[in-house]
């Protein structure tokens, strides 16, 4: 226990008890404090907190069964150690003491020896309790500082793998993060107003953003001459284009492979697989219609194609925002989900917030 001297509460009604016990405790180890009901305890409580309390059982008005149920009741209260000292010997008294929350239960008249060592055992079982309660505390924050620091970097390798590419095909820059934003937009607004809620409740929001930033990974395997080609792109070289979502997916499952998180990927590889479909069936790779594109690709699709109109490419100048919604809007129920499309509608401001934003930053590079 150290040379720490630890505080004891002597509860008893009993004035020769108290006085006994105080001379059996304090021959300098501790702090000994005698008060005649639980009462005073409380009382006493309100500025103090013992390191452990002997309570007498049979006391008048509040006895020590009463007593301990109020303490342990007490969210301030209930983890100090409680020992019940009476003259009671029967074992169903002994049982009740114990259920109730004591630590232990010495009966009178007591052997001062046995409860100085009683008292001395039960104060360093709790220290020990203590410290390893602080042990635990600050292994769990090491693993938790650990774990953070991990997910960090993981979140900075994907988002740099994302910019590599984002950097070759976008001439403004900003294209991931924006449209990490405006799909969180649409997610948001369509759990307030709840379209299509009993699928996105079975989503991890945060892991389906942030995966947006893989929707187009697949597009590191594109040459850019192709890729960056300011004129109009040859059958042929559309083909070359629309072979990224299949890459895209082959490097998501080769990573899967290496054990990493599983869902924040199989998120990524829904987007890169279906982003580029078309409610009418016109879209690639597979030619999907309506609701068999998976949610988040019919998601994906509206952010994708606002970011493309509003921003200036190698083969086109930026569409006003205006001129973006219409667009969309003219593309309901061909290229894009209705229902999505009306959502879109509501809350076009938010995306307009965004692309400016966007531009802003631009002009002040």
């Amino acid at each position: 226990m150290g040379n720490e001297r630890k505080t004891v509460f002597l509860v008893d009604d009993n004035v020769t008890n108290l006085t006994l016990g105080k001379n059996a405790l304090a021959g300098g180890r501790y702090n000994v404090f005698t008060l005649n009901s639980g009462e005073r305890l409380f009382k006493m409580l309100e500025k103090n907190i013992p390191d452990i309390i002997l309570l007498d059982v049979e006391m008048p008005e509040m006895d020590g069964y009463d007593v301990i149920k109020a303490l342990k009741a007490n969210e301030k209260t209930a983890h100090i150690p409680v020992i019940f000292l009476t003259a009671k010997t029967d074992g169903e008294s002994e049982y009740t003491g114990l259920t109730l929350g004591a630590i232990d239960y010495i009966t009178k008249p007591f052997t001062p020896s046995l409860l100085l060592k009683r008292l001395e055992v039960h104060l360093l079982i709790e220290s020990q309790r203590k410290e390893l309660e602080t042990y635990n505390e600050n292994l769990q924050k090491m693993v938790n500082e650990k774990t953070e620091t991990v997910v960090e970097l993981k979140n900075a390798i994907l988002k740099t793998m994302a910019e590599m590419v984002d950097c070759r095909d976008d001439a403004t820059g900003g294209h991931i993060e924006r449209t990490q934003g405006y799909l969180g937009i649409l997610v948001d607004a369509m759990r307030k107003r709840g379209i299509y809620e009993e699928e996105i409740a079975q989503w991890d929001i945060n892991l389906l953003v942030q995966s947006a930033q893989l929707h187009d990974l697949g597009k590191i395997s594109i040459k850019d001459n192709i890729l960056q080609k300011p004129g109009k792109l040859t059958p042929e070289e559309f083909e070359v284009i629309k072979a990224h979502t299949a890459f895209g997916e082959r490097i998501i499952d080769k990573i899967k492979v290496k054990g990493a998180e599983q869902e924040f990927l199989n998120h990524a590889k829904v987007l890169i697989s279906s982003h580029h479909e078309r409610w009418d069936g016109t879209g690639y790779p597979l030619g999907l219609r309506g609701l068999e594109i998976p949610l988040p690709g019919r998601l994906m699709a509206i952010a994708d194609v606002y970011d493309a109109l509003v921003s200036e490419r190698p083969y086109k100048d930026a569409f006003t925002h205006d001129a973006a919604v219409a667009i969309i809007l003219d593309g309901r129920e061909t290229h894009f989900d209705p229902v999505l499309v009306d959502l879109f509608l509501e809350i076009t401001d938010e995306f307009k917030a965004i692309s400016q934003t966007a531009n802003t930053d631009d002009d002040e590079l």
